[in-house]
């Protein structure tokens, strides 16, 4: 398994995509969440001070001002884990750059055959799976060509979609998250 470079990874949210960039999450947590200063502070009851103007929120900006789309569905357990609640605490700073984030109960994933794995789903033509070990540390991106993975992605996209909840609507769902 090779992955692609942070540089290779980074050309797929500008140049990289002309339409549409979709992600699925998966995971019940991410170690670099853990990690964070932010995520100490929201533990501890705090704000956890997310950054709206963070490059990652400015990108997504720049490419919904071009047109495009950057969506993403969020597996949630029941109850949330403190992953889950903490990326839902903290998800409003994407959402208002731009990105639609929607999410979707566990049960409801596993009825539809969703898989538990992360990935990016560019174009409905480009396919970078999400590598983490089993600690939730990030691996790396590896570019998937198989045509029929890529087909595959897109059926999971589109199962994943119809049934996930817009952002704030699911926050409404678990008050004490927010």
């Amino acid at each position: 398994m090779a992955y692609i470079s942070d540089e290779q990874f980074d050309y797929f949210f500008g140049e990289g995509f002309a339409h549409t960039a979709w992600r699925l999450e998966s995971r019940q947590g991410y170690a670099s969440d853990r990690q964070a200063p932010g995520f100490q502070r929201w533990v501890c009851g705090e704000d956890p001070q997310t950054d709206p103007q963070r490059p990652w929120c400015r990108n997504i900006t720049t490419q919904v001002a071009a047109g495009k789309r950057v969506e993403r569905v969020r597996i949630a357990d029941d109850p949330l884990t403190d992953g889950q609640a903490y990326l839902l605490a903290v998800g409003w700073a994407n959402v208002q750059a731009g990105e639609d984030i929607r999410h979707l109960q566990r049960a409801t994933a596993q009825q539809l055959e969703l898989p538990d794995r992360d990935f990016w789903l560019f174009d409905s033509a480009s396919l970078l799976e999400m590598r983490f070990d089993t600690e939730d540390n990030y691996l790396g991106a590896e570019l998937i060509e198989d045509l029929s993975a890529v087909l595959e992605a897109c059926r999971i996209r589109d199962r994943a979609w119809k049934y996930a909840i817009p952002r704030a609507e699911f926050a409404d769902e678990v008050p004490s998250q927010e």
